[in-house]
């Protein structure tokens, strides 16, 4: 029935004229065409394709049939597609106009189910890169769409995790990818070869592609090394995508240092974020510098600290994001950066960009900051700890800074290693910051333990390694107001904690003994304990009077060192 209506239709057609058919025959053409393929007909389908006499009717009604040769050729295995089906797409590509192709072909890999994008991707890369050469110098913007529409699917692909999972395909990414790369090939060619203004516009949309390929899918892919995977498809695709760059002209430091520089025009576009995403060159500088693909070609000209001032952008908008694998990219793209710089070296200018600032906020890794910290001369480093200590809000980073104060003191009182900085007049605003209580005799002793401690310390340090009659730092001079905003409502706080934990304590163990007269020895009595206000998870007895004696051993320790401060202070100050 479905091989008589098309026969009928074709018949028809062959009598009209210029090539005016109906939207009926159209319509005919196509359900009839697509009926005889999905009922096994595709031989005599094929007959009525290559038939001379109806060329014309095939030129401009074939591509109809892309849908339903395109089903079927994914229903059937890959060794194994049925011949006829075949020709008659390979004679459709070579005679349908490639503008309806295009649009057929691209209309399929939108269209792809969920479960066969990797099988409709791959199918149909070969029939879009033929259709779009016969396009000739016209294609720019067809190459363009076609990029963008592959790439929309690809990135949908989940990206393997493990050297196992890319070693199989297990998500056909790696396949698409290296298929991508061939398909690409021919218009990387093109645009390499001439320059002329057809030719800039197919850089452009290159240039797009390959910017979004470093967005999706390589900024989510964990590269494995080379010697855990010797032949990774991803790292080739990686590696591939900064060849592409470097072949239609874009020079990998220029893309680098893009955020530094001069804003540029570019062909295509009316917005510059477009054309370069901040995320592109984030991954663009974790390959480089990281994964140290396509190094060799990297300039060695370019100074370490140059490429640390570059790349700190990318190291924020990494640290800015949750993702586990985000954060880690910006984690390793910091280090890498870092250790080209040498020590003592970052002049205090480079204060002034944001994220020399905001970055090591961000880091959770003492061993990263601590890299950072001694990258930063003398000037440099005093003025980090001073932002370091406004805007950290973590006592444990705190604490740490203050630790690193205390080296930068001492590394001060060497011979010839005396500067301005980290002695006198300077180093009092930074002491302030250091020897205080951020709520006064009400602040919590327990969650500022560390930056307590470090503080401590560092006064008991100076107030023996500095003699009350040299005063190098001018710690004696200052020391009777230490004593006011610091040392005294230290004091205060400490006995009010500890007697506001000696209680709890007491009602710990009163509470302790009536619930136990209660309960039978089998029970095991759990309660809560409300400490500042503030009330703790369930615990049972023991636990509590474990945390409550911890604390307490806590002020105890703090008590102790600022009594021996205070110690010294009254042997010094005997005449």
């Amino acid at each position: 029935m479905a091989l008589e209506q098309l026969s009928d239709v074709v018949q028809r057609c062959q009598a009209i004229q210029d090539d005016n058919y109906t939207t009926e025959d159209y319509s005919v053409f196509q359900i009839a065409g697509r009926t005889c393929l999905e009922d096994g007909e595709s031989a005599q389908v094929l007959s009525i394709v290559l038939d001379e006499e109806n060329k014309n009717i095939v030129k401009c009604m074939g591509w109809n049939l892309l849908g339903p040769l395109v089903q079927i050729l994914l229903k059937k295995e890959e060794n194994n597609l049925p011949p006829h089906c075949l020709a008659i797409l390979t004679h459709l590509l070579e005679v349908c106009s490639p503008k309806e192709l295009l649009v057929g072909l691209l209309e399929q890999v939108e269209e792809a189910h969920p479960d066969s994008i990797a099988e409709t991707v791959i199918l149909l890369l070969q029939p879009l890169q033929k259709v779009l050469l016969r396009l000739g110098s016209r294609k720019a913007s067809s190459v363009g769409m076609a990029l963008s529409t592959l790439l929309d699917q690809v990135a949908r692909l989940p990206v393997p995790q493990t050297k196992e999972q890319e070693e199989d395909d297990v998500f056909s990414l790696c396949r698409c990818c290296s298929a991508l790369l061939v398909f690409v090939r021919p218009f990387v060619e093109e645009a390499k070869q001439s320059r002329t203004p057809k030719e800039d516009e197919l850089r452009t949309e290159l240039l797009k592609f390959s910017m979004k390929s470093l967005c999706e899918p390589l900024l989510e892919v964990q590269l494995k090394d080379p010697e855990t995977l010797a032949e990774s498809p991803l790292r080739n695709f990686a590696t591939e995508i900064l060849g592409i760059l470097s072949d239609i002209g874009e020079s990998l430091p220029d893309l680098l240092s893009h955020s530094l520089l001069r804003r540029r025009e570019v062909p295509g576009f009316l917005e510059e974020e477009v054309c370069y995403p901040k995320e592109s060159l984030a991954c663009l500088a974790y390959l480089l510098f990281v994964q140290h693909i396509a190094m060799d070609t990297f300039p060695t000209v370019f100074s370490s600290v140059f490429i640390l001032q570059c790349n700190m952008e990318y190291i924020n908008l990494f640290l800015s994001r949750t993702e586990e694998s985000r954060l880690q990219k910006g984690l390793d793209l910091y280090e890498k950066s870092l250790v080209r710089v040498e020590d003592n070296s970052l002049p205090v200018q480079l204060m002034e960009l944001k994220s020399f600032f905001s970055v090591p906020q961000r880091i959770k890794g003492l061993k990263v900051l601590q890299l950072s910290i001694d990258k930063f001369d003398t000037e440099a480093k005093y003025k980090f700890f001073q932002c370091m200590l406004k805007t950290s809000h973590h006592a444990g980073v705190e604490g740490y800074i203050i630790k690193n104060i205390k080296n930068q003191i001492d590394f001060a009182f060497k011979p010839d290693k005396g500067n301005e900085w980290f002695m006198g007049a300077h180093l009092f605003p930074l002491l302030r910051q250091v020897l205080c209580l951020p709520q006064g005799p009400e602040t919590d002793l327990l969650q500022n333990l560390d930056r307590v401690m470090e503080s401590l310390n560092l006064l008991r340090y100076l107030l023996i390694r500095d003699k009350a009659w040299r005063n190098q730092t001018g710690i004696w001079t200052e020391l009777y107001k230490i004593e006011d905003y610091y040392m005294k409502p230290l004091r205060t706080g400490l006995n009010m904690s500890k007697a506001h934990y000696e209680a709890e304590l007491q009602n710990t163990k009163d509470n302790s003994k009536k619930t136990n007269a209660k309960v039978s020895q089998t029970q095991e009595s759990v309660c809560s304990l409300t400490v500042g206000n503030e009330k703790m998870p369930n615990m049972t007895p023991e636990m509590q009077l474990q945390v409550l004696h911890s604390a307490l051993h806590t002020f105890d320790m703090m008590e102790s060192v600022l009594a021996r401060i205070e110690e010294i202070i009254e042997v010094k100050e005997k005449p």
